[in-house]
């Protein structure tokens, strides 16, 4: 009795934790980018060779961001087993997968012969305030909603390979913004509701079969031409600290809301994959300082780190002074690319001088190295 009153304590302790205190959701290195898994109709030759090509397709497009029409990229993918490193059949909900896992150096390689950019494994984590009208009804869709619309994100956040996180709509999030405020897509009260969430980007996404349409309808001088029943839209803040800086869409009409919201979703991804992707074709140096390195397992530690960004081709150490050292980099891609992509790193933060003179391009940029 007294084991069970204790246990009943603790879990009310818990509950009241997750109502009271902010959540802390830190950017995300995605895994498993170079592997795949999809659909396959049984295990002869034929459906396995073409279940391989839908997986190389896959890896492409989470690698490179989006979809790729280049000679290069349609040789490679007929050319699918030069570079499969292993594959396994799972079953799961009474369907047949095949978890295809890809050479990264060599993918990498496609890229680069092809003079095509790459997002690297360091991508922002993306807040989705998504809200559902229904006839006279609207509401916001969580996490755990019972709703499809859910599943259709996160099957895109795995297709694309960006963290998307929608809100659980708890105490905080209910006291933080109003429905009116996500509706009308008031930049203020969402960016403040999502700071919790620790977001790069903020979005918010409007599903409706009543209102969008009938706007876009009055539009049409053709009473007949009315055949779309659902309409999508959406809005975007890449700087939530700067919510007064919003991009408005156009309106996405159709009759299928997954191919509306997943439409939708690629745009977004599009726009924020420019700030993050790695042009392969413009390497060159680049010197960073880094402080707090009190010791040699701290200097190889950063030494490694930095040796493992996606922007990073290799990692010279030119000089140290107390526990300050600089770095060369040998870049892939743009110094902007690497900055963007350090922004969301919790190991090694941007230090900024409220007094030094206007950052130009001869300064050398300071970070402070932190173990996780």
């Amino acid at each position: 009795m007294k084991h069970m009153l204790m246990l009943n304590m603790f879990r009310n302790y818990l509950i009241f934790l997750c109502l009271v205190l902010p959540l802390k959701i830190s950017a995300i290195e995605v895994e498993n980018l170079y592997s795949a898994k999809v659909a396959v109709a049984s295990q002869s030759n034929g459906d396995r060779n073409q279940a391989l090509k839908n997986a190389l397709r896959a890896i492409l497009v989470k690698v490179g961001g989006n979809d790729i029409d280049h000679p290069l990229i349609t040789q490679a993918i007929n050319n699918y087993s030069m570079y499969v490193t292993q594959y396994q059949y799972i079953r799961t909900n009474n369907k047949v997968l095949l978890n295809v896992s890809f050479n990264e150096a060599k993918i990498n390689q496609l890229f680069k012969a092809s003079d095509l950019p790459i997002w690297g494994q360091l991508r922002p984590q993306v807040m989705v305030w998504l809200v559902e009208e229904d006839g006279f009804k609207r509401k916001i869709i969580s996490a755990t909603s019972n709703s499809l619309l859910p599943r259709v994100i996160d099957d895109f956040s795995q297709l694309r390979g960006l963290p998307l996180v929608m809100p659980i709509m708890d105490l905080t999030d209910l006291n933080a913004l109003t429905l009116t405020d996500v509706w009308g897509r008031f930049s203020k009260p969402v960016a403040q509701a999502s700071a919790r969430y620790m977001a790069e980007a903020v979005v918010v996404i409007r599903v409706s079969n009543s209102s969008l349409v009938a706007a876009q309808n009055d539009l049409l001088d053709c009473p007949q031409c009315q055949v779309n029943s659902l309409a999508v839209d959406w809005s975007l803040m890449t700087d939530p600290q700067n919510e007064h800086v919003q991009m408005f869409s156009e309106q996405y009409l159709g009759n299928n809301v997954d191919e509306l919201l997943s439409a939708a979703l690629s745009d977004i991804t599009d726009i924020i994959y420019q700030q993050y992707a790695l042009s392969t074709t413009n390497s060159h140096e680049f010197e960073i300082d880094v402080a707090n390195i009190a010791s040699l397992v701290d200097l190889i530690a950063v030494s490694d780190f930095l040796a493992e960004l996606s922007a990073v081709q290799s990692v010279q150490l030119v000089s140290a002074k107390g526990t300050n050292r600089r770095f060369k980099l040998s870049l892939i891609g743009s110094q902007q690319a690497l900055l963007a992509s350090l922004k969301l790193s919790e190991q090694l933060n941007r230090y900024v001088d409220p007094l030094a003179a206007p950052e130009g391009t001869e300064q050398v940029p300071v970070f402070n190295w932190g173990k996780k």
